[in-house]
């Protein structure tokens, strides 16, 4: 009986040094940062500086991987994300509309909730603009306009919170848009195509022809340094303020000692100096929002969000 407790004893002990010692090994193979979509936009360039700098600290190979085709959803990168093992090598960076829409709109890999905030990082210069030959230059202009002639709304996807504040603006404003339709990059060309009127997009896509735009409102808590004459949405309608943010996320149940290790390398990331520099040069907000925070921000967004969902419907 004695030699039973003691071996039973030795291999519970040994399970756990084993145990530990995985916890302690982390990351020992390479790590992917799942962005879902196109290369070349704000959460795209941020998350590979994290990447680069996770690698160079911890010496493993550290990739972002781009998974377009997202729009309101299915949302193939999340998806991807929620199917990984809890073990932190497929990490999400993740677009305000995944963790507070994506387990609300019947896309069932995401329901119920998969993921856990490590930190938001980035709040997006979200607008709304216009062609500068538009017959209209500020959102009253629109607004009236829009009531009398049909105007299309370019956006990356129905359900995604930028999409459906522009579109409760709308019907609180007693217009409609004409038509709209989800593009996986709205950028100048979108505008100069005339595929869309209107688009809802960042400023970060926009800027090599901003001089050729009109920014007609933000999506922001407050007003952008490169538009500092458009009004945010929120001073438009504050029932409809809401800023887009991005921040880094893990399937439930992902150890805490790994959690801490992404976290250590990304915050030193998004405050260091190549950081603060795309953040001057694009007009967005970056910081680094701990986990608490960051599930508490979630909690104000789903409230935000069932407004305007209460809104449109």
């Amino acid at each position: 009986m004695t030699y039973k407790i003691l071996l039973g004893s030795a291999l519970a002990l040994t399970m756990s040094v084993l145990g530990s010692a995985t916890l302690a090994d982390y990351p020992e193979k390479p790590v992917s940062f799942i962005v879902p979509w196109p290369p070349g936009d704000l959460e795209d360039v941020l998350t590979r500086l994290i990447a680069e700098d996770f690698q160079a600290e911890y010496g493993v190979s550290a990739a972002v991987i781009n998974k377009p085709g997202g729009g309101g959803g299915p949302f193939p990168g999340a998806i991807e994300v929620a199917s990984a093992p809890a073990d932190g090598y497929t990490i999400g960076s993740f677009v305000i509309g995944v963790p507070v829409m994506g387990h609300q709109i019947e896309i069932s890999d995401l329901t119920p909730e998969k993921f856990d905030p490590l930190g938001i990082f980035l709040t997006y210069p979200f607008v709304l603009a216009t062609s500068m030959t538009a017959p209209y230059a500020s959102m009253a202009e629109l607004i009236e306009y829009a009531k009398m002639d049909s105007v299309t709304l370019g956006h990356f996807g129905d359900g995604l919170a930028p999409t459906r504040v522009s579109k409760a603006f709308a019907k609180s404003a007693g217009f409609s848009w004409g038509s709209d339709a989800a593009f996986d990059m709205l950028d100048c060309n979108t505008l100069a195509s005339g595929d869309a009127d209107v688009i809802n997009t960042t400023l970060q896509l926009i800027l090599p022809c901003l001089d050729k735009v009109k920014v007609l409102a933000s999506l922001t808590g407050e007003r952008i340094s490169l538009a500092p004459n458009a009004p945010t949405m929120g001073e438009l309608n504050p029932e409809l303020n809401i800023s887009l943010w991005n921040g880094l996320f893990v399937r439930k149940g992902t150890p805490q000692d790994v959690r801490d290790k992404i976290v250590a390398s990304a915050q030193k990331t998004v405050m260091g100096a190549r950081a603060r520099a795309v953040a001057e040069e694009t007009g967005a907000l970056v910081y680094w929002m701990s986990a608490k925070e960051s599930a508490h921000q979630i909690s104000k967004d789903i409230q935000t969000m069932e407004r305007i969902s209460n809104l449109l419907n």
